[in-house]
């Protein structure tokens, strides 16, 4: 799932602005991958902290009301603990769905790996983009990363 091709939608850099809401900015985009699959990206950040952020991908299983999140590229805002490795760690980090952390009854996306390669919000939008297999529409002239400034 996290290698399908999802397509962006026309003007999608206009759609991924963040509005303010109680405390934090947030948006939210649907989009439908190239086999069918609906999937939502989440983007939060807060009005106060500009490191305390979080981009979320997310798909809704078919029959299933209840989102599955794939993967969460979180800020530099708070200390995380990988709960079977025992390591704790405060930085950018990557919560990724792995099998073994639902099988303890935990968050799907409940493991995390500290990473250097975003610094803000901007850059873990890329990030999670070039990762993820988001596509920018047809004609466009500047890809993923000249669009939009969110």
């Amino acid at each position: 799932m996290i290698q399908e091709r999802k397509p962006l939608p026309n003007k999608y850099f206009s759609r991924v602005i963040l509005r303010n809401k109680r405390g934090h900015k947030e948006r939210e985009l649907d989009i439908t991958g190239d086999k069918g699959r609906q999937y939502r990206l989440i983007l939060r950040q807060s009005s106060f902290n500009m490191l305390d952020f979080s981009i979320i991908l997310a798909v809704n299983p078919v029959d299933s009301n209840q989102l599955f999140r794939l993967r969460r590229y979180n800020g530099k805002s708070h200390e995380h603990t990988n709960q079977i490795e025992g390591n704790t760690f405060y930085g950018f980090h990557i919560h990724v769905a792995t099998e073994r952390y639902q099988e303890m009854g935990a968050r799907e996306d409940a493991f995390a790996e500290v990473t250097d390669r975003y610094a803000d919000f901007n850059t873990a939008l890329h990030c999670m983009f070039e990762d993820c297999g988001f596509v920018p529409p047809p004609g466009s002239q500047q890809g993923l990363f000249g669009e939009f400034d969110v």
